[in-house]
């Protein structure tokens, strides 16, 4: 008896579509469902989040414009939005009630806002455009140049015709 040999083939890696999902990675980081491992997405604090999230990342020119780095700040910074606004609202709460919101929470308040601000710093203060292609003037001026030609052809064409 001959010993079995176990040849292992190796495949060469498929090229994926740019808007693939990468598999093989958390959810967190691949793209596909909630941003939080632990919750559906649904609640006010999620879409506050994930709304600020997406608006920084349009901000900045769109997902196949922002590096990893930017989008882990664009985390951050959305994390803060969602817990600011609850901060804000607890203060209005307690305002209209007539009271005054606990010094100790004001204070927080106050850092976490100065801490968002500095995580959005390096995301820039504004806002970059999203390529779009070649401008409604650029193609009016190209539409005219090659209206141009064709016409200098036909003139060409014309004179040819004319002299045979």
């Amino acid at each position: 008896m001959e010993p079995v040999v176990n040849e292992t083939k190796t495949k060469a890696p498929r090229a994926r579509a740019p808007d693939a999902r990468v598999y093989g990675r958390s959810k967190i980081t691949n793209g596909s469902g909630s941003l939080l491992p632990t919750n559906d997405g649904r609640s006010l604090w999620a879409r506050i989040r994930r709304d600020t999230i997406h608006s920084l990342i349009a901000m900045c020119g769109g997902a196949d414009q922002v590096s990893e780095t930017k989008s882990l700040a664009a985390r951050r910074v959305g994390t803060l939005e969602a817990e600011l606004v609850f901060m804000e609202d607890s203060f209005a709460a307690i305002r209209d009630k007539g009271g005054e919101p606990n010094p100790q929470v004001l204070d927080l308040y106050g850092r976490l806002a100065d801490r968002q601000r500095r995580l959005s710093d390096p995301l820039g203060w504004q806002r970059v455009p999203k390529n779009v292609g070649p401008s409604l003037g650029q193609l009016l001026r190209e539409d005219q140049e090659k209206e141009r030609r064709r016409l200098a052809q036909e003139r060409e064409q014309q004179t040819i015709e004319a002299a045979s």
